[in-house]
């Protein structure tokens, strides 16, 4: 029996009484059949205290009315979410050696690794914990899926499983980054406003990281054009960083699209200093989403530049605005423009870049 090549689900949580988590759905894939899935999951808080009091857990049953089919079989997508939460929570698991673990299995799902007692126990786990911080519409998309984005491949350490809110067709629209430092000048706070509010109108989906500084900016302006942004954040769902981006980060899941590739369970069991490294990771994910990388302002160490290093690998156009070569104490702009990146003086040159781009695909 083949292993799945297509799988593509929605979670979305629909809380029953007496503390019950009801999960419905047509699920297709290769293999052989295919089903109709429903399970009762209980509460993880109930689930990880038995397992703490006994030391076990407890499988469930799943029922399924299936019809042969010649090329299709039944899987579960809690299972899926489950198993990714489950291979993070092992103390060497990382974006690289995950991404090597499925390179090396390249049909393979996240619950080919791990066992169906894991899956249950973690995909409970994190519904919970998503449910605790008032979250009760989330989605999943996993590599092999019709709706995860093939341009996410490009990555180095390509991620085989997204967490999102909001609208989740976002992603298909033409779209380019703006990032830089969270500790921008006036000036490229303004400069960021005037660009946007170009993008918008040539229609393009602004995408940024939620940080502080020109982040934000860039979303904030965004909406305020009246045009789209996605938000790649470095935090799970249920989290927010920096807080202050709280009431921002719920107006874009709510009315356009907030993305994580951050394991919840793992984040809520690490120290800060640790999770840290979830937030360059995420720059090499924002980059392959999107067409282009500008950077509007960003110092020598700036966490930018990792952005700026994966677009180049994933052959997306960078733009550099020009204020960042006129600053005598910075390296980095003449350095990536002699690796490709694009001077810019003026929007035209933004404009003239993305639409060579899109002639050479």
């Amino acid at each position: 029996m083949s292993k799945l090549n297509d799988f593509s689900f929605d979670i979305r949580n629909r809380f029953g009484t007496a503390g019950a988590n009801q999960a419905a759905g047509v699920l297709i894939a290769h293999g052989g059949t295919i089903a109709l899935f429903s399970a009762t999951l209980t509460l993880a808080d109930d689930l990880e205290n038995s397992a703490a009091r006994t030391g076990n857990l407890t499988y469930y049953s799943y029922y399924m009315a299936t019809a042969q089919l010649p090329t299709l079989r039944a899987i579960s997508p809690l299972k899926e979410m489950g198993a990714y939460e489950a291979l993070w929570a092992k103390p060497d698991a990382s974006f690289t050696s995950l991404a090597a673990k499925f390179r090396g299995n390249p049909e393979n799902l996240p619950s080919d690794f791990v066992t169906d007692y894991e899956s249950h126990f973690f995909a409970d786990t994190v519904r919970g914990m998503l449910r605790d911080a008032g979250i009760r519409q989330f989605g999943v998309r996993v590599h092999r899926a019709g709706e995860y984005p093939k341009k996410l491949r490009d990555a180095e350490d390509p991620v085989e499983l997204l967490y999102y809110r909001g609208q989740w067709d976002l992603v298909e629209t033409p779209s380019v980054a703006v990032v830089g430092t969270r500790e921008p000048s006036a000036e490229a706070l303004e400069n960021t406003g005037r660009l946007v509010k170009l993008l918008v109108r040539d229609e393009y989906t602004v995408v940024s990281g939620l940080a502080q500084g020109i982040d934000a900016a860039a979303h904030e302006a965004a909406i305020e054009a009246g045009g789209k942004t996605i938000a790649v954040v470095g935090t799970p769902l249920n989290r927010v960083y920096p807080k202050k981006n709280a009431e921002l980060q719920e107006r874009i899941a709510q009315n356009f699209l907030l993305i994580s590739q951050v394991p919840i369970y793992r984040y809520s069991k690490q120290t800060y200093i640790r999770n840290r490294t979830f937030f360059p990771e995420r720059n090499k994910t924002m980059s392959a989403l999107t067409e282009a990388t500008i950077i509007v302002e960003a110092g020598q160490t700036s966490g930018t530049l990792i952005q700026a290093r994966a677009a180049l690998r994933q052959r997306r156009k960078l733009f550099i605005l020009e204020g960042s070569f006129r600053n005598p104490d910075l390296t980095w702009p003449h350095e990536f423009e002699s690796l490709g990146a694009i001077r810019v003086g003026k929007y035209e040159d933004i404009r003239n870049g993305l639409a060579r781009a899109n002639e050479d695909r």
